[in-house]
């Protein structure tokens, strides 16, 4: 089981901008997936964007409706994942919380190694 433990979110205006901090301390291994998901009051649960560590480079991944909107990024030397958030819109409302995998399938399917416990993003004017 591995700790996460989230900072960031709040309150956004729409076209506003925040960023979320997933500390994820000891996460080293290639193919492990740290990412985010969201929930919102009666929707589902939802992939928003994850990282996949690799010997070369990181692979990003992101659900379509946040794709040239949100950025994914490790610090590896802090052991954090970072998600920005930018041009907000309403519908982008929800908890969100940080979640790792020992590899992107399992975490895309939510079979997780652990998560934090989620910080809430509420974008409205």
């Amino acid at each position: 089981q591995v700790h996460l433990m989230e900072s960031g979110g709040g309150l956004a205006q729409p076209g506003g901008s925040l960023r979320l901090s997933c500390l994820a301390p000891g996460i080293t291994a290639n193919g492990y997936t740290i990412g985010w998901f969201r929930q919102a009051p009666g929707n589902q649960r939802e992939g928003v964007a994850s990282i996949t560590i690799g010997s070369n480079r990181d692979s990003p991944w992101y659900t379509s409706s946040v794709k040239d909107r949100f950025t994914i990024s490790r610090d590896s030397a802090k052991n954090t994942v970072y998600l920005q958030m930018n041009s907000l819109q309403p519908e982008d409302t929800g908890n969100y919380y940080c979640a790792a995998a020992q590899y992107f399938n399992m975490w895309f399917l939510h079979e997780l190694s652990g998560r934090g416990q989620g910080t809430q993003v509420t974008v409205s004017s």
